[in-house]
């Protein structure tokens, strides 16, 4: 197994920038850094962590809270972070919530205080005072990915403008009978992303002159499941039938083109559908979305977050993630 020396050879550098740039430490550039990982990878050179923890007094571990490990967002953004952490010689310790409320406790109010990890990084999910008077009291940098949280960095996208964006597209193809899948979700996770979503899809309909119809503003869950459920409900009311649908994740758009396949109508000549996302399946369901990079998303956070502890400047703003259109043939004008 090679050693530091050898890397640091092998790039042409110091063995104390070497050093830096597999800890993701600043000042070192994006080039040195790509050319000490590689060499590192190829070489098969691993840090000792025991090592590099007695010397700087941390653990060298970062952990990362998530409300469940079972959704296509919450899996990318762990797949970013970990790609960053790794190549910074960090290890991740996973807290999964599991959907249960209750081990909250567990997570902040013993594993926490036991100084186990060195930053906190949390997927969709706010603090409660008492969380945040522990974090505040332990000074461990902490970020949130997927929704804004009050008095919190976050990286993430504008939920509100994609969510206009996205009901503007189906107005733009000649739709007024819009109903709208929201993404409610499990007590103590973040509501700021179903609702700001929600705003997005008001304020568009709004502006372009559409009352909304309230019986067609329905919840999907933020699943495939519950979407196609909820949205067979919804077609199977008497009188008239939205003819395009925005969800609120590609999930639940995925639910409302099952759906409408349950009630013998054609997607997009039947019923058009928009979701959020660009999940992996969406280009096989021929989903029109707006596409997000939840990989990028977690691995941005994380790099904030080993900034910090190499002793860079805290950020305090919020990092906006960028989105696009995706037209797919799951959206047309209406017949």
């Amino acid at each position: 197994m090679a050693g530091i020396e050898e890397v640091a050879r092998a790039t042409g550098v110091s063995t104390a920038t070497v050093s830096r740039a597999l800890r993701g430490l600043p000042n070192v550039s994006d080039k040195t850094r790509a050319a000490v990982r590689r060499a590192a990878d190829e070489l098969g050179y691993v840090a000792s962590s025991s090592a590099s923890g007695l010397a700087s007094g941390r653990t060298l571990a970062m952990g990362v809270v998530v409300p469940s490990v079972s959704r296509w967002f919450y899996t990318q953004v762990l797949e970013g972070v970990d790609a960053e952490l790794r190549g910074a010689s960090y290890d991740m310790i996973l807290f999964n919530l599991g959907g249960h409320r209750g081990d909250r406790e567990r997570v902040f109010h013993r594993s926490i205080l036991r100084k186990r990890t060195d930053a906190l990084l949390a997927l969709c999910l706010d603090f409660t005072p008492a969380e945040r008077e522990q974090l505040a009291t332990l000074g461990h940098p902490t970020i949130v990915v997927g929704g804004p949280v009050k008095g919190l960095r976050s990286v993430g996208i504008d939920e509100t403008s994609t969510a206009y964006t996205a009901t503007s597209h189906l107005i733009s193809l000649g739709h007024t009978d819009i109903a709208h899948l929201g993404g409610e979700d499990e007590e103590g996770l973040n509501s700021q992303v179903p609702i700001g979503r929600l705003h997005g899809f008001n304020d568009a309909m709004r502006d372009a002159g559409i009352v909304v119809r309230p019986e067609w503003v329905i919840p999907g869950g933020f699943s495939l499941p519950e979407s196609r459920a909820a949205m067979n409900r919804l077609l199977d009311r008497p009188g008239p039938r939205p003819t395009a649908v925005f969800a609120g994740s590609d999930e639940m758009a995925f639910g409302a083109i099952l759906a409408a396949g349950d009630h013998g109508l054609r997607v997009p000549e039947d019923l058009s559908v928009i979701g959020i996302d660009d999940h992996d399946y969406a280009a096989g369901f021929g989903l029109t979305t707006m596409a997000q990079d939840p990989f990028e998303q977690g691995a941005t956070a994380a790099r904030i977050l080993l900034d910090e502890l190499g002793g860079a400047e805290p950020r305090v703003s919020s990092v906006s993630s960028p989105v696009s259109l995706v037209v797919r043939s799951s959206t047309a004008p209406p017949r």
